[in-house]
C-alpha cells in the first residue's frame, strides 16, 4: 500500500471503507485496544466487548486519571447536517460512555457547523436549526447536562483564536501530506478542529488536563495534526497530548460504503418514520444464500450481513443472544427474512423509546445552547 493510498483511506471527508486496519495502525502509530487495557476501565460497553472500538492513543492517561480521581475531558464533535443517524449515534455513545466513567469527567460537545459549511456547503443558519435536534439526541442517549459544554464552532472565539495562532506552524506541504489535495476550506476546518480538541486545556476550563477524543478511525488525521501542534506549543500553553479512541467504520445498509448522510438509502435517522426504517432494513444487504433451501442446508454468512451488523453494533445488548443468533445463522436455523423481522422489531422499539426521551429534553437542549452562545 503506497503512501497516497494510505492517505486516501484515512480521509475524514470520504465514503471510503477501510479494509486493512492493521496496516494503517502500523503506518501511523495507532495502538490496538487490548483486552488487558479494556479491563482497567471501571465498566464495560458493548462497543468495547465486540471490538467495534479497536484502537487508541494514550488511553492509559485517561485510565490513570480515573484511578486517581483526577479531572479529565471528553471531547468530540458531530456535523449538524441533519438528524442523527447510526454513525452519529456510535460517536455519541462513546462520548457519553467516557463522560460516565467518572464524576470528574467533563464533556465538550462540538457542533461542527464550520466543517458542515466547508464540507457540505450547508449554511450556518441551517446548522443552527439542526443543532437543537442533535443536542436533544445527545441528552436522550444519556449525556449528563451538568458536566457538558456545548458550543458551535462558528461562535466559539477561543477555538477560532487557537486555530489562528497554531496555524503559524502549519505549512501547505505538511497539511497536504496529512490530508491529500483538498480545498483550503477543508484545510481550515482541520485547523479549527485542532482548536476544538485543545479547547478543554485552556485556562478558562481549568488548564492542561488529560483529554480523550472518541472518533472513527478515519478522523485520525485530525488527532495527529493536533498532537503535533500541541507538542510544538507545549511551552506556550502547557498542553498535554490529547488521547484518542478509534472505532471501526461501520458500513451502510448496502454494505458498500461507510455509513453517512450522503447515501440516504444506506442509513436511517433516529427520528425517521417507522415505515421508512422498516423498508430500508428489509432491503438491506445480507449474507444469505440464493434460496431458502440452500440456506437451510449450508447456512448463512453473518460476518458480511448488514442485519447482523446492525444488531451487533447498535440494537442487541445481550452478548448471549447475539452469539446464539450468529450460530443459528451459520447453521441454517434462521433465514434472512426472519432476521430482518427481528431487527425491525428491535429497531422500531428502540426508536420509539428514543423519540419519547427526546421530547422530554427539548427545553433542556434549548437552555444548553443558549447558555453557551456569545
Amino acid at each position: 500500500m503506497g503512501y497516497e493510498e494510505v492517505v486516501r483511506q484515512f480521509d475524514p471527508w470520504s465514503s471510503f471503507l477501510i479494509k486493512d486496519y492493521d496496516k494503517l495502525f502500523k503506518a501511523f502509530g495507532i495502538r490496538p485496544l487490548t483486552g488487558e487495557l479494556i479491563s482497567q476501565l471501571p465498566t464495560s460497553h458493548r462497543l468495547l466487548r465486540r471490538r467495534i472500538i479497536i484502537g487508541h492513543r494514550d488511553l492509559e492517561r485517561i485510565i490513570n486519571a480515573i484511578r486517581e480521581g483526577e479531572e479529565y475531558a471528553v471531547m468530540s464533535g458531530i456535523k449538524p447536517t441533519g438528524e442523527f443517524h447510526l454513525g452519529s449515534k456510535l460517536t455519541a455513545e462513546e462520548m457519553i460512555f467516557f463522560q460516565k466513567l467518572s464524576n470528574k469527567a467533563r464533556l465538550f460537545y462540538c457542533i461542527a457547523d464550520v466543517e458542515a459549511y466547508n464540507d457540505n456547503r450547508q449554511s450556518l443558519e441551517v446548522s443552527s436549526k439542526v443543532a437543537l435536534n442533535n443536542v436533544m439526541d445527545m441528552l436522550a442517549l444519556g449525556m449528563d447536562p451538568r458536566r457538558v459544554y456545548v458550543y458551535k464552532q462558528s461562535e466559539e472565539v477561543r477555538v477560532l483564536r487557537l486555530a489562528s495562532l497554531l496555524s503559524r506552524d502549519v505549512t501547505y506541504s505538511t497539511i497536504k501530506a496529512i490530508y491529500g489535495e483538498k480545498s483550503f476550506g477543508l484545510y481550515f476546518s482541520a485547523l479549527i478542529q485542532v482548536g476544538d480538541i485543545l479547547l478543554p486545556q485552556l485556562p478558562d476550563f481549568g488548564g492542561p488536563k488529560p483529554t480523550i477524543v472518541p472518533v472513527g478511525v478515519d478522523q485520525d488525521p485530525h488527532i495527529r495534526l493536533t498532537r503535533d501542534l500541541a507538542k510544538k506549543h507545549e511551552k506556550d500553553y502547557g498542553f498535554l497530548l490529547p488521547s484518542a479512541t478509534y472505532h471501526r467504520l461501520v458500513r451502510d445498509l448496502t454494505g458498500r460504503e461507510k455509513m453517512s448522510k450522503r447515501n440516504p438509502m444506506g442509513m436511517f435517522t433516529l427520528t425517521e418514520e417507522p415505515e421508512s426504517i422498516k423498508r430500508k432494513i428489509m432491503n438491506a444487504y445480507t449474507g444469505g444464500r440464493p434460496t431458502v433451501k440452500e440456506q437451510r442446508e449450508r447456512g448463512g454468512n453473518p460476518d458480511i450481513c448488514m442485519i447482523y451488523e446492525l444488531l451487533r453494533v447498535h440494537f442487541e445488548e445481550s452478548d448471549e443472544a447475539l452469539r446464539e443468533l450468529y450460530y443459528k445463522c451459520k447453521g441454517g436455523e434462521v433465514i434472512c427474512g426472519e432476521c430482518k423481522q427481528l431487527a425491525v422489531e428491535k429497531v422500531l422499539k428502540w426508536v420509539d423509546e428514543h423519540r419519547k426521551k427526546r421530547e422530554k429534553v427539548r427545553d433542556l437542549a434549548e437552555r444548553l445552547l443558549i447558555e453557551h452562545m456569545l
